[in-house]
């Protein structure tokens, strides 16, 4: 398996992103302003992530994504740990990422790594996405803010 960085014409691979962020449009807002990173086995995209620039000390996790016959798997955990190394390498300090409050197992997740929730923005999904998000019978309402320091 190989991770690599999407190239400029290539086309973002939005069938898995979008297991992530079900809105197309918000997607190609920041798969235009971030740094797109893509997982091969055997030359089949299986997983992506996206970091986004938020100042120069601060870089946010905007997407990570899993083919869904490949979850639990380990490659969210390799996919976790390159954008770690991606991060620290840019220079930055802190990375950041944004989860729906019925994200659950996306929650744990983040805290393995080291994330620490830093705030909730209410109503974020309400406000951002036309279509309602249900995940574990609950529905999801608020973006919850996490935040790790980059040693």
């Amino acid at each position: 398996m190989n991770i690599r960085l999407l190239q400029p014409l290539e086309a973002p691979p939005y069938k898995l992103l979008l297991l992530a962020d079900p809105s197309r449009s918000i997607i190609e807002k920041y798969v235009k302003r971030g740094r797109c990173f893509l997982l091969e086995e055997e030359s089949r995209i299986i997983g992506a992530y996206i970091l986004l620039p938020v100042n120069p000390e601060t870089i946010e996790l905007v997407n990570i994504a899993v083919e869904e016959t490949r979850q639990g798997t380990g490659i969210g955990r390799q996919l976790m740990e390159h954008a770690i190394k991606q991060a620290k390498a840019g220079g930055y300090q802190t990375m950041e990422v944004g989860t729906g409050n019925s994200s659950i197992s996306q929650i744990a997740f983040y805290q393995k790594y080291g994330f620490r929730m830093i705030g909730i923005d209410r109503d974020f999904f309400l406000r951002h996405y036309k279509e309602e998000i249900w995940e574990n019978g609950i529905q999801c309402h608020d973006m919850i803010r996490m935040a790790m320091t980059l040693t």
